[in-house]
């Protein structure tokens, strides 16, 4: 059986570097954005001719901030991939908007060229956090966008950031309530983190601003499920929520370990060729990852077969930060080894004696909402 593929598309450009931001985004002055969807095309090609026809499950325009993407241009990429692959009847087509008045104004084109789930980086609908972490949309905006989202796509998400500075327990789920009230089948919560590099590593490191943790994080990640739940909304991942089916079919298949393909400047993959699993990555920096494809028909930088134990970290990695955990026969065909074979075996006890990790009705080993709390500190002694 061929097995069913998801395809990421980066665009990486932004009108701004928010400070907290440490994926391969980038500030143009000015973007040709007609001659990067053509390289977005010849590189899609290039790999679609590598990969074989295969039944297509999902495409995923991240970023950067792909709403700054020309729409005429997203409707190319899925007419080619649509040509290129077998899409499947319930096609997933994802493209994330940042909630500005300007690129709201284009959410019915990109829908009109084949995107049928949208992703909006709302991050928060409180105005000084937003003015905090650099956005450049108002609470006015971003509710406006959740409001027509709705009435234009029939898949909606959003994203919110929690464990701001000086932020609350009752302001996180009175925030929590107004979003969820307003959208969606489908949340995304990330907890502020200082990524090296970033803007804020730097203010950071000087002391102007601290940030919850320990048992102030805790307590804000264990209201939000609470508040979701009020909204029909489930924990499936250690920071998603979703209605039942609409969780996100893509990033299941990054989480499940699937086969995906990463086209555009700094996009990873892994793909299965000739019978071994592959891990890939493109050039970063967009003007020499235009000039790689337009010379080479590709950017690829790396690319090596992965062994089975960097196979069974990976499955291990991604699948306990699902609520349905790893299956340990998926786990031994994909990688090669048992679960015996992945794991520290006294650590697998120590872990399921403690109740971080425990075994599901279908015979998954599933992490508890106690080892979500830890999951971070727990892989790396857990994982060989």
């Amino acid at each position: 059986m061929t097995e069913t593929l998801a395809l990421y598309i980066h665009w990486p450009f932004c009108a701004s570097k928010c400070p907290y931001c440490d994926f391969n985004s980038h500030v143009r002055e000015r973007v040709d954005g007609a001659s990067y969807v053509a390289a977005l095309r010849a590189e899609l090609a290039h790999e679609a001719t590598r990969a074989g026809r295969r039944p297509l499950a999902s495409i995923f325009f991240g970023g950067g901030t792909p709403s700054l993407m020309p729409p005429e241009g997203v409707a190319l990429l899925i007419e080619d991939a649509r040509r290129l692959f077998d899409a499947t009847a319930d096609i997933e087509i994802t493209l994330e908007a940042n909630p500005t008045s300007v690129e709201i104004g284009r959410l019915r084109a990109f829908h009109a060229a084949g995107v049928n789930r949208i992703s909006l980086g709302v991050q928060s609908l409180n105005a000084e956090a937003l003015a905090f972490l650099g956005r450049r949309h108002d609470v006015g905006e971003a509710i406006a966008a959740l409001e027509a989202a709705r009435t234009i796509f029939p898949r909606v998400s959003f994203d919110l950031i929690y464990a701001r500075p000086g932020q609350s327990l009752d302001s996180w789920r009175a925030e929590l309530r107004q979003a969820l009230a307003l959208a969606a089948d489908h949340l995304s919560l990330y907890q502020l983190t200082i990524e090296p590099g970033t803007q804020f590593a730097t203010l950071f490191g000087r002391g102007a601003f601290t940030l919850p943790e320990g048992d102030a994080a805790a307590a804000l990640y264990l209201a939000t499920a609470e508040e979701a739940a009020r909204f029909g909304l489930a924990p499936y991942e250690v920071s998603n929520y979703a209605k039942p089916g609409a969780e996100s079919r893509h990033n299941l298949a990054y989480w499940r370990h699937g086969d995906y393909l990463g086209i555009g400047a700094g996009a990873h993959q892994r793909l299965t060729l000739g019978g071994r699993i592959t891990a890939s990555r493109r050039h970063r920096a967009p003007e020499e990852w235009r000039a790689r494809v337009e010379r080479d028909g590709h950017a690829r930088t790396e690319e090596e077969a992965l062994s089975a134990i960097d196979l069974a970290r990976e499955v291990m990695l991604m699948g306990l930060r699902l609520t349905e955990g790893v299956d340990p026969a998926y786990l031994a065909t994909r990688s090669g080894l048992t679960l015996a074979e992945a794991t520290d075996p006294a650590m697998l006890v120590a872990c399921m004696d403690e109740g971080y990790l425990h075994w599901t009705e279908t015979g998954h080993l599933a992490t508890t909402v106690e080892g979500l709390l830890r999951l971070d500190a727990m892989l790396p002694v857990l994982l060989r």
